[in-house]
């Protein structure tokens, strides 16, 4: 028998014990069949959340626990999927497989991982249990799509584009869902509702789809390689570069809205809302590019702007003081006006490096002025590792499963051996840095950069050539604690020197989402949903892809990849609560559960 035959036997094996067990409500076969340092993580299938539990007996009580209500069953390798194999995650092998599933209310797929355990009976180290699809509500794609009959038989009545053109225009009728924000985050979680049949509208505030890209500065591309960033249904030609440009991505996203037939209102400013618990829908008010208001009652209002949306300004003492141009990095193009002059950049994050490194290819002097110790990884290639699965071969869906499997713990142990790899093959750079009187750090306990992104959005550089002229000296370096003033025309050290200046930029980063919501929705309802985005006790994202304690509040944001991945259990569970599946509040129980 080969490795291969031997791997589906094993997993095969399991999952028939497994589906044995939890049906009969057997725990000690259940613990059979798990590593004492087990992790189960479940996104919808069996919980309707994002929900990580590690320890055998904890994952057990809970998979047990969660049956009763869902009967999980059908358990077996996933047809047309990535055959069983062994991989390495977390600096463990172990034979990896994807299987699927199905509830009483859905279908579902997961990533179960196996080790041989001490009675050489193969044991599950992690399992992974997701919803695909809703029972009855499927998404209208591949052989489900519209076969568009009426437009080809009916010649007297509306064609496509009439019928286009009236679903954007909501004259008659307000949508389902309200998105504000029209980045990856938004597109992604519109084009997931559109195929469970839901109307959502995007609004956006700039004046052209892509302008969220298109607007930023000059030299941007995108950080991350190609092959992590397609979005849903409709992946990237595969002639493009390996890093997109900023303004090839926005007209990406032009044709996507066209492609994807999403309803989108450019130059559309969202002012706020109320919720009204009795009709449980909103009231929006929309501020249009001619000055006049539309007023809406959507169910469900979804934020897509991002990590943060409201630029940080610090109170810098003293700053008031300098005469030249100030400005956030937010606002930053491009810095051919600088050129021959002199330029001071405050903070030492990716967009303040970026900006440093375009003012100084554009002419300009630059000072850098470090606020924190700040972690630097070279673009290519440390900043890729984690992307690695990426290249190892399965399909993009495949791979965005494996990627779910990592529950936070796994993760942690993951991204601590990365970056220890990453200082390692970074090092010539770094101790260059240091040389400088750079500050670094390397993430909580050695986490490295994607736990800083997931616990405070930022706080990391990925080194595209900022680094290495600072370490050349091409760059200037200093620390926000050897400032003694700003002046009118620069500012003057501790030590006497002064540093000329025409102008400041704040790359100070943005405001948490929960500023954003007190803005918007006022700070009673910013106290009820509580912090958005970092970690809970419970090892997930806190209020980020899931019901919040505000009913019909949304939140989606992040890479990407990330947003790929997670729209679509989003889209889920706003498609559960439309059909009565899920109540609308993360406080009263689910249907299922309550008939356990």
């Amino acid at each position: 028998m080969s490795v291969t035959e031997e791997a589906r036997a094993a997993v095969e094996s399991w999952l028939a014990a497994f589906e044995g067990a939890l049906s009969g409500g057997d725990e000690a076969a259940l613990a059979a069949l798990f590593e004492p340092d087990c992790h189960w993580r479940d996104v919808l299938a069996l919980t309707w959340d994002y929900t990580t539990v590690s320890g055998r007996d904890s994952v057990v009580a809970g998979l047990a626990a969660r049956a009763l209500g869902t009967r999980p069953r059908g358990f077996a390798l996933a047809e047309g999927r990535t055959p069983p194999r062994s991989a390495m995650r977390a600096g463990r092998t172990a034979t990896e497989a994807i299987f699927s599933f199905e509830t009483d209310e859905g279908r579902g797929s997961g990533v179960v991982r196996l080790d041989a355990g001490e009675d050489g009976r193969p044991k599950a180290w992690t399992l992974l249990t997701t919803l695909d699809e809703i029972k009855g509500h499927e998404e209208r794609i591949g052989r489900a799509r519209p076969k568009g009959q009426a437009e080809a038989r009916d010649f007297s009545g509306p064609n496509w584009l009439d019928k286009r053109r009236a679903a954007a225009a909501y004259a008659d009728h307000d949508p389902a869902v309200l998105i504000v924000g029209g980045g990856q985050a938004g597109l992604a979680i519109a084009a997931r509702l559109r195929q469970l049949g839901l109307d959502a509208l995007i609004v956006d505030r700039e004046a052209r789809v892509g302008d969220n890209w298109r607007r930023r500065y000059h030299a941007l591309t995108l950080h991350n390689q190609v092959q992590v960033n397609h979005l849903p249904y409709m992946p990237f030609p595969p002639s493009w570069p390996t890093y997109i440009p900023k303004d090839m991505l926005a007209n990406w996203f032009e044709a996507y809205v066209e492609a994807l037939e999403l309803n989108f209102w450019t130059e559309t400013e969202f002012e706020g809302g109320s919720w009204d618990e009795r009709a449980e829908q909103w009231t929006v008010t929309l501020r249009r590019a001619d000055g006049s208001r539309r007023t809406m009652r959507p169910r469900h209002v979804i934020l897509a702007t991002g990590v943060s949306g409201i630029p940080n300004l610090p109170d810098i003492p003293t700053l008031d003081r300098f005469a030249g141009t100030i400005m956030h990095s937010g606002r930053y193009e491009d810095g051919e006006a600088f050129a021959g002059r002199n330029a001071i950049v405050i903070g030492t994050g990716n967009s303040a490096h970026d900006v440093a490194q375009d003012l100084a290819s554009s002419g300009a002097t630059v000072t850098m002025v470090q606020r924190s110790p700040t972690l630097v990884v070279n673009v290519e290639p440390s900043a890729q590792l984690a992307y690695a699965l990426y290249d190892e071969g399965p399909p993009l869906e495949d791979c965005d499963l494996i990627a779910t499997s990592m529950s936070t713990p796994l993760a942690r142990v993951a991204h601590r051996r990365l970056t220890e790899r990453s200082r390692e093959l970074d090092k010539d750079l770094l101790a260059g840095l240091e040389a400088k009187g750079f500050r670094l750090d390397f993430g909580e306990d050695g986490t490295g950069w994607q736990f800083k992104y997931l616990t405070r959005g930022g706080g990391y550089y990925f080194n595209v050539g900022c680094s290495d002229l600072i370490a050349k000296g091409d760059v200037g370096l200093i620390q926000h604690g050897d400032i003694a003033e700003f002046t009118p025309d620069g500012l003057r050290l501790k030590d006497g020197r002064t540093i000329p200046a025409d102008l400041v930029v704040l790359g100070t980063g943005y405001k948490g989402q929960e500023e954003l919501v007190a803005k918007l929705f006022g700070e009673e309802t910013a106290r009820r949903v509580g912090p958005i985005w970092g970690f809970g006790a419970g090892e997930e994202l806190r209020n980020m892809y899931v019901r919040t304690p505000q009913p019909g509040l949304w939140f989606i944001a992040g890479s990407l990849a990330q947003c790929r991945i997670n729209s679509k259990f989003l889209a889920l569970q706003i498609k559960a609560i439309e059909e009565g599946l899920l109540p609308a509040s993360r406080d009263e129980p689910v249907r299922e559960l309550e008939m356990a």
